[in-house]
């Protein structure tokens, strides 16, 4: 019987780590857990693991932060395990050094399986992500960077996605695991950074950038 693959998990919500961890089962060896980047980066160094849940939304810059931090500085290979189904979250991820990238909607039994996967190397996507990886690495004309977004936290991102897909915020609140003060929070914070109004010229802007 092939040994255990261990495992750091990475998400700054307990309870949801708690629930991956009783979804895994004794699939996998979890060593370590952390709920935001510098915890994450001194956990990952100190356990070495073979694969990281790596959510990508976390205080203190993001998963992309913690990719950036130790890609090539641990063994561990990274899967992305989010509840946002955003391109550019995938693509950016990816771009950090992720071996793959599903949601949060995966099975118990589906997240064993692409993590064994991972850590043997392969890269693994939810079927609709891997379109966006395919499509964005395919591309010749991708931006490198674009201003106006790169004020935007990920978490602003995320929260600016919904709304431009119509949610209200108490649904938006719902979905992301925040109060609806926090949601507010987020789209004053984005109204602000962006000179805009309301949230139809945010919803405008979202689209402009594919962002929905």
């Amino acid at each position: 019987m092939s040994e255990l693959k261990r495992v750091v998990l990475v998400d700054d919500h307990q309870m949801f780590r708690t629930g991956v961890k009783a979804e895994l089962g004794g699939g996998v060896e979890i060593v370590g857990e952390a709920g935001d980047v510098d915890e994450a980066v001194s956990v990952i160094r100190a356990t070495a693991p073979d694969v990281v849940l790596l959510d990508v939304h976390l205080p203190g810059g993001g998963g992309i932060e913690v990719l950036r931090r130790l890609n090539g500085v641990v063994p561990s290979r990274f899967l992305a395990l989010s509840v946002s189904d955003a391109a550019e979250d995938v693509i950016g991820v990816v771009r950090g050094g992720a071996r793959g990238y599903v949601t949060k909607t995966i099975s118990g039994p589906e997240l064993t399986d692409a993590i064994g996967r991972v850590a043997e190397g392969d890269a693994v996507f939810s079927p609709r992500l891997a379109g966006f990886v395919l499509d964005a690495f395919a591309a010749t004309d991708v931006p490198a960077v674009d201003p106006e977004l790169d004020q935007i936290t990920q978490r602003e991102r995320d929260v600016l996605r919904l709304i431009a897909r119509g949610y209200a915020y108490k649904e938006i609140a719902k979905e992301l695991f925040i109060s609806v003060k926090t949601v507010e929070t987020h789209v004053s914070s984005v109204l602000r950074k962006l000179q805009l109004s309301n949230r139809h010229e945010l919803s405008r802007w979202a689209a402009a950038r594919r962002l929905v």
